[in-house]
């Protein structure tokens, strides 16, 4: 059974950092791309960070630029979204998705495989 999990997620003051994990089972990330996705209340999914089947990263929100980086532990089968200098405006459910047979990081419909999502949010 594919699955992707996250983890990580909770309060965090403004200003404050999270490490978002995205764990994968049933298949390995390595052959896939994987992008970080979010979704305020009332507002469309939107995309994070991506990093793809090659190590390249994609940036899909110049909200993220300077603050969020996204990495991989081969070892562990997981990718992780590092968030530095939160904001309120970063809370969010996060998603991360595994999308196959794609050359680099796709628009949003074309990921095949979604997790379940985590909760992060930023009090101000």
């Amino acid at each position: 059974q594919l699955q992707l999990v996250e983890s990580g997620g909770g309060l965090v003051q403004a200003g404050g950092s999270l490490r978002l994990s995205c764990a994968a089972s049933g298949f390995t990330l390595d052959y896939y791309n994987i992008g970080w996705f979010r979704q305020a209340p009332g507002k469309e999914r939107e995309g994070v960070l991506c990093m793809s089947s090659r190590g390249r990263i994609t940036n899909y929100a110049d909200s993220a630029l300077g603050r969020f980086t996204i990495s991989r532990d081969k070892a562990k089968n997981t990718v992780y979204l590092q968030m530095s200098s939160l904001k309120p405006a970063d809370t969010a459910v996060y998603y991360c998705a595994a999308a196959f047979g794609v050359v680099g990081c796709p628009p949003r419909d074309q990921y095949d495989y979604w997790g379940q999502g985590t909760q992060v949010t930023v009090s101000s």
